[in-house]
């Protein structure tokens, strides 16, 4: 097994930054999926007047999905690898659109404080080593009534989906991540995926953390039952429980 932690798998991230967006584009609904998760957190007046968090915001693809979502919000973006952030910095952004280097566990540590409205967190939690630690410290992070959307790949359970899942992986995304010279890392991602939670526990373990209104939305196309957006709510009730 292949699976890479902490200061490797941002090293691992950084030599594939400059090759990842071209192979992330050649996935269908890559980027439209993104943005129906982001669209999901239902954000009202575009945005305005509300401060959000793209956490684990890579080379800055769910950044611009939150931004399509929230065009007048103020966003504040955060990746622990520098060359995945050196390419969403490089990206053509508007006003009011900030990066911050920082493991999602040491967020204070780089200045990264709430209170934000919403936090957005795509293709995150199957990559940290404590992804209980950074669901405390996102419920921490957002304000009351705040809201949280999970873009995670996250198998239904069903043994189709893990085998599709199995497939494309074996066929398509090891074989291209190996001529990009990045083998390790898109062999860590396959299995970083096949040994996470199923959809249905890591709603649960969203409960744990704190939320309230924990719900668990499917994607379209081949990745049914294979991508899932997760909606919870950092509401009052949610913070006296814990």
């Amino acid at each position: 097994m292949t699976v890479l932690r902490d200061d490797t798998l941002s090293a691992a991230f950084d030599h594939a930054a400059r090759t990842y967006d071209r192979l992330v584009a050649a996935n269908p609904g890559y980027h439209a999926h993104l943005r129906r998760s982001a669209r999901r957190l239902r954000l009202p007046r575009g945005g305005a007047g509300l401060r959000l968090l793209d956490l684990g915001c890579g080379t800055g693809a769910s950044t611009a999905a939150l931004r399509h979502a929230a065009p007048l919000a103020e966003i504040v973006a955060v990746d622990a690898s520098a060359g995945m952030l050196a390419q969403a910095e490089a990206k053509p952004w508007p006003p009011g659109v900030t990066f911050v280097h920082a493991p999602a566990e040491h967020l204070a540590q780089a200045g990264v404080k709430g209170p934000f409205d919403a936090v957005f967190a795509a293709y995150l939690f199957r990559n940290v080593a404590d992804p209980d630690t950074v669901l405390h410290q996102v419920r921490a992070l957002l304000a009351p009534r705040g809201r949280l959307a999970v873009h995670e790949y996250t198998l239904s359970g069903r043994l189709t989906d893990r085998l599709v899942w199995t497939a494309v992986c074996k066929a398509v995304v090891q074989p291209a991540g190996t001529l990009t010279g990045d083998g390790p890392l898109y062999r860590h991602l396959f299995h970083s995926v096949a040994d996470f939670d199923t959809a249905d526990a890591f709603a649960d373990r969203t409960r744990r953390a704190g939320f309230s209104g924990v719900r668990v939305l499917p994607m379209p196309g081949w990745q049914t039952g294979i991508v899932h957006t997760f909606l919870a709510s950092a509401d009052d009730a949610a913070a006296d429980a814990r």
